[in-house]
Order: C-alpha cells, then structure tokens, then sequence
C-alpha cells in the first residue's frame, strides 16, 4: 500500500493517448474553419467593393441625363483588351466588349455576362467615344428601357 501523498505513474493507456489525438484533431478542424469562414467573408467584402467602386456617378436617370453627380469612369485606368476594357478588381473583374457593348464580370476565370450598356451609360460615360479612340470599331445599341 502507496502511504504517500506524491501522486504514481502510470503508463499512458489506449485511450488516453486517443483522446489526446481527439484534442489535436479538433483543434485542427476549428482552426481551418476559422481559416475557411474567414476567406469567404473577405471574398465577398472585396466583390462588394468591387461591384460598388465601377461607377462613381449618381443621379441623372432621366433623359438627357446630364444632371449626374460624381466622376464618370476613366477608361484609359483600365487594362485594354483584344476585344474591349477591362477594370481589374480585389475578387471580380469587370470588362466591356467594344463589339457588342456587354459588360461582364470574371471571377475565378470565369466570365458571367451581365447585360449590354445602357442609353444613360452611353451618354455619360462615353464608352463609344473611349472604344473608337482605342482602335476599335463598336457597333452596339443600348438596351431597350435601360
């Protein structure tokens, strides 16, 4: 009989040593979550950035649209394309195709058409005045009703 008060050793059992491994593996798990959950909101925080910082300008949604606010877009900022401009972003890409006026989004690589130009972008922005200066030939018409 152990009359001491020190505490024995024993050896490590089985499962002992599984639910250290347990611990280990939780913690694991709990990490990468937090890595994951924290890539999705900085992904979508610096899409929202990217879908708010295209145009600077309010106002002026009636014709002849000129009593807008704000800074129309600056097509030389962006990179030019074999087919149009493109305006690189945190997450999404946003492009014009100075052939058929659509503008699209590329995330990832990939590329989502959204819709073609519409009659106030074409007055404010000049978007076939930037094309035809950059050698393009454009031939587009804006969306009805837009």
């Amino acid at each position: 009989m152990n009359t001491s008060s020190a505490p024995t050793v024993e050896s490590t059992s089985a499962p002992a040593k599984r639910n250290a491994w347990s611990k280990i593996r939780r913690g694991a798990v709990r990490t990468f979550a937090v890595i994951g959950a924290g890539s999705v909101i900085f992904t979508i925080a610096g899409g929202a950035y990217d879908i708010s910082n295209f145009d600077h300008t309010r106002g002026g949604y009636t014709a002849p649209y000129t009593d807008y606010t704000g800074t129309p877009i600056n097509w030389n900022s962006g990179d030019v394309t074999p087919v149009g401009f493109s305006r690189p972003g945190i997450v999404i890409n946003t492009n014009l195709n100075c052939d058929t006026g659509m503008i699209s989004f590329t995330i990832w690589g990939m590329t989502f058409n959204y819709r073609t130009l519409s009659q106030r972008a074409l007055v404010v922005h000049k978007p076939i005045q930037a094309c035809e200066a950059h050698g393009f030939h454009p031939h587009f018409v804006p969306t009805p009703g837009a």
